[in-house]
């Protein structure tokens, strides 16, 4: 590239730190870093024109596992995991809400439900709530699920559903665009469409190699999440997750967050509309890819469920589709850790990035010496 020597020197020399990523833990990542550090040179680094992952792509759902997930986590997780797990969440949420503000991210409270298809699955949830409440007591002072009767009028459900009263709602366009505010009047430069291919590590330094330029930098963060094994040797699985928006509904009666066959599909109102995804459990193994786009099988069941269940008698049209790329795996528990000395990252968010992106992010910076 036709770098001048004035690019070069403000935007590419004596690099402290760079950050990979500009979703929600990169870019808290490193706002941290201008804290702790207030005259270093942080540089962030992002592949797209806006975010490339889940950070502006999910539902924007404020929320930290419902009853049927959670409960399933106890199959796999002790106890106190679990409890940890949400306690993350729990306090990944009071960060965002007290770095941004309620207003700046149009936070609001309306309540998490779970809907069932079955009486089977209805039952064996219920048989479970009073655990998991008492399991969670120590973090709200009180039961967190709760029993409501069909007050949206939904189709094809169990008459019955569970109730979450500290379940939230986010607009995560507005979010992001918060959260870059913050960390460009911090100091923090920015580079979009500058995708990073490879790095090699020095004794006190980082060469990074990007389709644009090579420079160096003391520390690295990588922060990608699904599209971390494009540059690190980690445990994380890309997931994508396809997503709907309808055109505006006129008297929309239905307000809050929704989760439906144990979490695998999703909905909420926005703007007078329902935006709606999920899916993946339709095709897991064609779903673990990091190339953005929508199938057939999984958007026309979208818009069955949409028409059968959610709306049905309703006349909804679909205006918009788009999918995200999610990182999981086998745990859990995100992979937050240093992997040399300057390389660090933070992934694996598991479909949590709103809930535990802040937290992740301030971490991450924290582990630096």
């Amino acid at each position: 590239m036709n770098f001048s020597y004035w690019e070069l020197k403000e935007w590419f020399k004596d690099v402290d730190f760079t950050v990979v990523g500009s979703g929600i833990v990169g870019l808290n990542c490193a706002l941290q870093l201008s804290k702790n550090y207030p005259k270093a040179k942080i540089l962030i680094l992002e592949k797209g024109i806006l975010p490339q992952g889940a950070s502006t792509k999910n539902a924007g759902f404020a929320c930290f596992g419902s009853l049927s997930e959670l409960i399933d986590d106890l199959e796999t997780h002790t106890e106190d995991e679990v409890f940890n797990l949400v306690k993350k969440r729990w306090e990944g949420l009071q960060l965002l809400r007290t770095n941004l503000g309620d207003k700046n991210i149009d936070f609001q409270q309306n309540k998490g439900y779970e809907l069932f298809l079955t009486t089977e699955l209805y039952e064996s949830c219920l048989d479970k709530k009073e655990v998991i409440n008492k399991l969670l007591q120590p973090l709200f002072s009180s039961d967190v699920f709760t029993v409501d009767d069909n007050k949206f009028h939904f189709k094809n459900i169990h008459q019955n559903y569970i109730t979450n009263q500290f379940e939230g709602q986010i607009d995560t366009g507005k979010m992001a665009a918060k959260l870059l505010e913050k960390v460009l009047s911090s100091g923090v430069k920015i580079i979009n469409n500058i995708q990073v291919k490879e790095f090699s590590e020095g004794n006190e330094q980082v060469v990074v190699q990007t389709n644009q330029i090579m420079f160096k930098t003391k520390k690295l963060f990588v922060t990608t999440n699904g599209f971390a094994n494009q540059l690190l040797n980690e445990k994380v699985q890309p997931a994508r997750a396809q997503v709907l928006i309808t055109k505006p509904i006129e008297n929309l009666h239905i307000k809050g967050t929704f989760h439906l066959d144990k979490g695998y599909y999703y909905f909420r109102n926005i703007d007078d509309r329902i935006l709606f995804g999920g899916g993946r459990n339709l095709d897991f193994k064609g779903e673990e890819t990091t190339d953005f786009g929508q199938t057939a099988l999984i958007q026309n069941k979208l818009e069955e469920i949409l028409k059968t269940t959610i709306l049905p008698n309703t006349k909804v049209e679909v205006e918009h589709r788009w999918s995200g790329i999610m990182g999981v795996g086998n745990q859990k528990k995100t992979i937050v850790k240093k992997l040399s000395n300057n390389v660090f990252c933070g992934v694996r968010l598991g479909g949590m990035g709103v809930a535990i992106g802040s937290l992740v992010g301030k971490e991450l910076a924290e582990l630096v010496d």
